[in-house]
């Protein structure tokens, strides 16, 4: 089953904001489709990261065993699937990335820190910027103004 992770922000002065390099870490709650036990912490994936996958599947981002049921599952990324929020999405919720899951569904996301936010008139590039309190303010020097992303919230639909 194929799950995307959609993004809905209000971005003030910034072009465009992305999950920053291959190593930029998914947080995510999930629920084992077998048993319904929900992992009690958030687990993260990565593109830069491969494990063996159980049912002969090559690899995935994430492999885990479920506490309760103990079946082995796997999520993985799809690289191509990776996108950025622009100023043009602002208010919409627009799919940023997409998860080929096999016995889990992902139920929460956590954004945490790693991403990039790109100035609107400067094109300044912010790194690191933290979205843990789901909003970040900054001052972009170039432009002489504020920058911020706020209203962060997100959801999970099943893709096709």
């Amino acid at each position: 089953m194929k799950t995307g992770l959609q993004i809905c922000a209000q971005l003030e002065n910034l072009q465009e904001i992305q999950p920053e390099g291959e190593d930029f870490r998914w947080y995510l709650k999930l629920t084992c489709c077998n048993c319904g036990e929900e992992t009690q912490d958030y687990v993260y994936c990565s593109l830069g990261e491969n494990h063996p996958a159980p049912h002969g599947r090559s690899s995935a981002s994430l492999v885990l065993k479920c506490k309760l049921c103990k079946r082995e599952n796997s999520l993985d990324i799809l690289a191509d699937s990776v996108a950025s929020y622009t100023l043009e999405d602002a208010g919409r919720f627009k799919t940023i990335v997409i998860f080929d899951c096999r016995g889990v569904t992902p139920v929460d996301f956590s954004p945490r820190v790693g991403w990039e936010a790109k100035g609107l008139e400067s094109g300044t590039i912010f790194s690191e910027v933290d979205l843990k309190e789901r909003e970040w303010f900054d001052y972009d020097e170039k432009a002489g103004q504020s920058v911020s992303i706020t209203e962060l919230k997100h959801q999970f639909i099943s893709v096709k």
